[in-house]
């Protein structure tokens, strides 16, 4: 039974990737840690559960990676596909920080394994974890348990107690022995973004929200975020830019993770619900792109797109959980996803036609492309013909959103002064917005989590003892 009569020096609130980095770090720089993770045990992690690799930068190869990945060229992927929204102090920071994290986390327990190929092109540039984001997050857990950090589960914070931008207390839902409230001479907020809050979501999406599925976990509503901005704390981001991803129409409305995602796009064209293209689905390569479909189809009417492709490139990419749906003729497929079927004719007629020869591969942006439509498909582009023909019926798959807490370097809570917070640090998904002011590329939430989740630890510890 944990001692809540004691004052702890480093409180974590949160349960994943961000806040066991954070809690082991503060233990092994010599502080008392006492972790709030809101879910039951046994969902415990937020969206660390579903995840599979982390984007580290590296000089050279190693065991798991096939090549050098510099810092500058990580910095290049993020001014790509950021559009120039980030704060380059932070995240040129995270950046350097992370070449150390490939390391220190396998210090941590955590395991690598040789990265996927496949449409992934992935093994370069991100390390994935031996048994996914599951077994890394046993390892964290077991590891931070191993050095004494003190572990409550079910332990909903309904309020903090903040004065001038100190940390005093927090209040749980439910006592433990007899105790409601948490003291701790500092706080590292790790609770996650808003993205399972859906009427939070109306708030700037309107009804559409209602379609949204929401990838992850469930008890990522935003209540910490929330008292955090009220109580003072300067907030990040545009609450309309998130982690989102095509998943299938057919997951459930949260927890579907990532076998509901696809990554069939590259081999085939989208529809919306009248039948018609609306952006290049060729346009680049897809962890840098994959994760701008979330809110493509977001757009569209309904909320709603079909991924349509032809019998030659079932195998070329990772299978979903969900079978496709097939159909003998274009009319027939048409009409099992209730589309008009003299329109979705129309649509693959004049995409056929527009295919110019090339020679086709994916792994690189090759010569595969359309002319004289529009929107154009300016890689990858092959004719659909050969039946079956067959269709991903897909919705917008929120991974985590991007409105959160200002930092600064040392993971340091600013307050709408400007000011540094006296005691509160900040890691993971709650502050994501500081590096991501909108798009994604693959492993890069994991990344921010374990380098700020680090760097919080160490702050808070040393805060703590001064």
């Amino acid at each position: 039974m944990v001692d809540l009569t004691r004052r702890f020096d480093v409180l974590v609130i949160g349960g994943g990737n961000a806040a066991l980095c954070a809690a082991i770090s503060a233990r092994r720089a010599g502080a008392s840690v006492l972790v709030l993770e809101g879910a039951p045990k046994f969902y415990r992690g937020g969206n660390t559960r579903h995840t599979r690799n982390m984007r580290c930068a590296h000089d050279a190869a190693t065991e798991i990676l096939t090549g050098p990945y510099t810092e500058e060229e990580f910095w290049n992927d993020l001014l790509l596909v950021t559009g120039g929204q980030t704060d380059e102090e932070l995240a040129r920071f995270m950046i350097h920080e992370s070449k150390d994290i490939l390391n220190w986390i396998v210090e941590q327990g955590v395991r690598w394994q040789p990265s996927l190929g496949g449409t992934l092109s992935l093994g370069r540039t991100n390390s994935f974890f031996l048994g996914g984001g599951r077994a890394m997050l046993n390892a964290l857990y077991r590891t931070a348990e191993e050095l004494g950090v003190d572990i409550l589960y079910d332990a909903e914070v309904i309020d903090l107690n903040i004065e001038d931008g100190m940390f005093l207390s927090a209040q749980l839902k439910q006592p433990v022995g007899g105790k409601t409230e948490v003291r701790a001479s500092t706080l590292v907020a790790a609770a996650g973004g808003f993205e399972a809050n859906i009427e939070w979501l109306k708030q700037y999406w309107g009804e559409a929200a209602d379609n949204f599925l929401i990838r992850g976990t469930p008890f990522n509503r935003g209540a910490i975020l929330k008292m955090l901005l009220a109580k003072g704390v300067q907030e990040i981001g545009d609450p309309t830019q998130c982690h989102a991803v095509a998943i299938d129409a057919r997951a459930p409305k949260f927890d579907g993770g990532i076998i509901t995602r696809h990554d069939s796009v590259v081999f085939g064209i989208v529809v919306n619900r009248h039948a018609e293209r609306f952006y290049d689905e060729g346009e680049d390569i897809w962890p840098k792109r994959y994760a701008i479909w979330g809110r493509l189809v977001a757009a569209q009417p309904d909320q709603i797109a079909y991924i349509i492709f032809d019998s030659t490139v079932v195998t070329s990419f990772m299978p979903t959980l969900f079978p496709p749906i097939a159909g003998a003729t274009i009319a027939e497929l048409a009409g099992k996803l209730e589309l008009d079927p003299a329109a979705l004719e129309k649509t693959i007629t004049e995409f056929n036609a527009a295919v110019q020869p090339g020679t086709f591969d994916h792994t690189i942006l090759d010569d595969c492309r359309t002319e004289g439509i529009s929107p154009p498909k300016t890689h990858w582009a092959r004719r659909i013909e050969t039946p079956p023909y067959l269709a991903y019926p897909v919705r917008p798959g929120i991974t985590f959103t991007y409105l959160g807490a200002r930092v600064n370097k040392q993971a340091r809570m600013l307050m709408q002064d400007g000011k540094p917070s006296a005691n509160m640090f900040a890691a993971g998904e709650i502050m994501a917005g500081n590096v991501l002011g909108k798009g994604y590329a693959a492993g890069m939430g994991m990344t921010i989590g374990s380098v700020f989740g680090r760097v919080a630890g160490r702050e808070a510890a040393k805060n703590a003892r001064n």
